[in-house]
């Protein structure tokens, strides 16, 4: 194999031609395989938080049998895909989320992350025009995809966006895809809706997608039903549909959830190489900072509805300056020595119709002002790396 130029991406970056290969058999993987992967990523988020740069061979995820650590370089600067714009969304129970505003171009990883039920999912949704049109309403703001504002679109118009220009991988594969159809038949659904392909063509593309996700087999494969696969294969099959028309933004939404710890380095390891042959955008949504740590290139965290920190990731994991994000990072083990007492954050997240006009961490935090609370918090910060806080960290 020819020596590859290696960028801090490691071997999300690595061209698939090389990769696939060296991915597909991960059944059987060792016990030491598992303590791997979990110390790798240890060890890649505490050199972010550290601000050291990870040496090269500790930039892929240990894959079982993974060849390639190395990749080309990506460059994170096109054109934005997509602009979320002073978005809010509300609900009988109160606003949901306040003000969100995101950006993601071409080529470029952005990881979500905050603390269950703080509108990661909901934001996310929202792209996709799938939010419950009885339950959930835009109220304010703009969602911009390719310059066209999709959050007014008609259901025929947004029809023709979800699943071809934009998809999505959802948490729970096995609840998302429908057990009473193969899985050739489910990929082949968007094929024929969105590209017109039908009979032996359509036939051909399933196999050739579901090779690229690591499911060669031909006919046989393509004629499985989802409670014939594993965890993994199920979520390669999410992957498979997802790109079926070569999306200009994949959302992945906790795609690893419920997988052991050798999978999930082999999921999301894929998805950076799709994103890499496509070069697609791609949200992250997640609670996972070491996750984040190898896989994104920009962060936002949320809390209670509000975007409070967003940046570069080793920028952020490194000078964090809201005091959530700064919490968030002192209670992870890996930043802490062996046998220290692990910090936690006190309290709950405040639910939507209980939160204070200001910060919402105000309560649970150690370094609130008496005005915290009171009202909206200033962005702190220049540049790409901003907070929202009164009481900037750094």
């Amino acid at each position: 194999m020819p020596a590859l130029p290696v960028s801090s991406l490691g071997c999300y970056a690595s061209p698939p031609k090389y990769h696939l290969q060296d991915v597909r058999g991960f059944e059987g993987t060792s016990k030491g395989q598992v303590r791997r992967v979990g110390n790798r990523r240890k060890s890649i988020l505490s050199d972010k938080i550290a601000g050291r740069d990870t040496p090269v061979a500790e930039r892929a995820i240990a894959c079982a049998g993974c060849a390639v650590c190395g990749a080309a370089a990506l460059a994170f600067r096109g054109a934005r895909v997509l602009r979320i714009e002073d978005l809010c969304l509300e609900a009988g129970s109160g606003v949901l989320v306040d003000g969100i505003d995101l950006a993601v171009g071409d080529g470029e990883m952005l990881g979500l992350v905050g603390e269950s039920g703080c509108g990661k999912t909901i934001t996310a949704l929202s792209v996709l025009g799938l939010l419950p049109s009885q339950a959930v309403r835009v109220t304010r703001g703009r969602i911009l995809f390719n310059g066209r504002d999709i959050a007014r679109l008609g259901d025929d118009e947004m029809n023709a966006v979800r699943g071809n220009d934009i998809s999505m991988i959802f948490q729970e594969p096995m609840t998302s895809l429908n057990p009473v159809m193969t899985i050739g038949d489910q990929i082949g659904e968007g094929l024929s809706l969105h590209r017109g392909l039908d009979g032996a063509e359509q036939a051909d593309e399933v196999d050739r997608l579901l090779a690229l996700v690591g499911l060669a087999g031909g006919r046989d494969q393509r004629r499985k039903y989802p409670h014939q696969l594993s965890g993994g294969q199920r979520q390669r099959v999410m992957i498979a549909m997802a790109l079926a028309c070569e999306p200009s933004l994949l959302i992945a939404d906790e795609p690893t959830t419920a997988l052991d710890v050798t999978i999930q380095a082999q999921i999301l390891d894929l998805i950076g190489e799709m994103r890499t042959r496509f070069g697609m955008a791609c949200i992250l949504v997640t609670h996972d900072l070491g996750v984040v740590a190898e896989t994104c290139d920009t962060v936002a965290v949320m809390y209670a509805g509000r975007i409070v920190e967003q940046g570069p990731v080793t920028d952020v994991f490194r000078t964090p300056r809201h005091r959530y994000t700064e919490a968030l990072l002192r209670t992870i083990p890996a930043a802490n020595a062996p046998g220290a007492l692990l910090p936690a954050i006190t309290g709950t997240v405040p639910p939507p119709g209980e939160r204070p006009p200001g910060c919402a961490f105000a309560k649970r935090c150690s370094a609130a002002l008496p005005d915290c609370a009171g009202a909206k918090p200033p962005r702190a910060g220049t540049g790409d790396h901003f907070a929202m806080c009164w009481n900037p960290a750094s």
